[in-house]
């Protein structure tokens, strides 16, 4: 065994005597089997394990134990041949080739289990080293002694410990004796006390690994809680930044479309405005509406006051009596379209034999600058 104490343990009685004795649970069981069959007849066996210091303390492990096969008694007394014990030490070295021989069990139906002379003699004739063991357990009253030999004699002990782990040895030496022994493997694993302690064992494991799994999930639900508050802190910050960024995109796109619609109206006006000389893109002010009048006026006469050739008399009259009956057409259907020199005050002079009808024409048609006309725009007559 490794230099340190067994972790699963239960004690029997008060142990505070030394040496402090372990005996292992697979053990604790065979002897109380052999109590339970010794009918009439004693039982004994060999205990088996290692010492051990642990930190100072002097410990003795019971990790096995071999049957006595013939106990014989006489009265009150018991004792065991020479033959009987050396087959039991050789059954020790086969099962437990590593271990040695700590001490004996006994136990005697019917009698009430003491120390007495007898029993100090036989341990002497056999144990010689000190801290070796003797055990006696009454079957029916399910008392039990631990004895230890210190200063050549057996002391009493006020108590030991049941420890728990694997131990194979044990569990290959009751099955392959289990006749002999009269002990099944079936009923190895019927110790209540032993059930009950695994059980107990088992239990404090499982409620510990469910605080570790509650601790597991409690940690990850809180982690869970600040990640969900942080977004949700984080998405609002960001709403409020796209908010924002949102107004300023519907501000900018207002004042990109109020620009763009400027700038096609000054476009379509510009584009459209023809000059006195037929050129496209320039505007035509009053000023010069009032030469391309003039112009046209004198245009019709000769610079020496002759009159022009009959011909182009004719093609002036043909244009005049044209643009007439097309004046009157839009007219008689409250559209005019913009000529050549037209000026509001002109059209509603036209129109109406006044120039009173400017206003209205421009209100008509959503005009802000009457001068602002261009040849060929129809105007819708109030």
């Amino acid at each position: 065994m490794e230099n340190q104490f067994p972790k699963n343990v239960r004690q029997i009685g008060n142990v505070s005597d030394i040496p402090k004795v372990y005996v292992e649970d697979y053990v604790d069981t065979f002897l109380n089997q052999l109590c339970e069959r010794a009918e009439d007849k004693p039982a004994g066996a060999l205990l088996v394990g290692t010492r051990e210091d642990m930190d100072g303390t002097d410990c003795v492990y019971v990790s096995g134990a071999v049957r006595i096969e013939e106990i014989g008694q006489e009265g009150a007394d018991v004792f065991v041949s020479g033959e009987m014990w050396k087959q039991a030490e050789k059954d020790a070295g086969a099962f437990f080739p590593e271990k040695e021989v700590l001490g004996w069990f006994l136990t005697v139906p019917g009698q009430t289990m003491r120390l007495n002379n007898n029993l100090e003699r036989i341990h002497e004739q056999h144990f010689t080293a000190a801290e070796t063991l003797l055990v006696l357990r009454d079957a029916e009253e399910k008392d039990e002694l631990f004895f230890a030999y210190k200063f050549k004699e057996l002391m009493l002990l006020g108590g030991h410990y049941i420890y728990y782990e694997r131990n194979p040895e044990m569990q290959n030496y009751m099955i392959a004796n289990r006749k002999k022994n009269g002990v099944t493997p079936g009923e190895i694993v019927e110790d209540k006390a032993a059930k009950n302690f695994r059980h107990i064992v088992r239990e404090r494991f499982e409620v510990q690994e469910q605080k570790k799994n509650a601790r597991f999930m409690y940690a990850m639900s809180i982690s869970l809680v600040l990640i969900v508050l942080i977004a949700g802190v984080t998405m609002i910050n960001n709403y409020d930044k796209m908010q924002a960024v949102q107004s300023s995109l519907d501000s900018l796109q207002q004042t990109v479309a109020g620009e763009g619609g400027e700038e096609e109206e000054t476009v379509a006006t510009s584009g459209t405005v023809t000059s006195d000389t037929g050129s496209a893109g320039e505007k035509t002010s009053p000023d010069d509406e009032a030469l391309n009048a003039d112009s046209q006026g004198t245009d019709s006469q000769s610079t020496d006051g002759e009159t022009p050739d009959s011909e182009s008399t004719e093609g002036s009259q043909d244009t005049s009596g044209e643009d007439a009956v097309s004046t009157m057409q839009e007219m008689s259907e409250d559209i005019y379209i913009v000529e050549k020199g037209d000026t509001l005050a002109k059209i509603s002079q036209k129109v109406y034999g006044d120039t009173s009808h400017v206003d209205a024409i421009c209100r008509m048609n959503g005009l802000s600058d009457g001068n602002l006309i261009f040849i060929g725009q129809k105007l819708l007559l109030p």
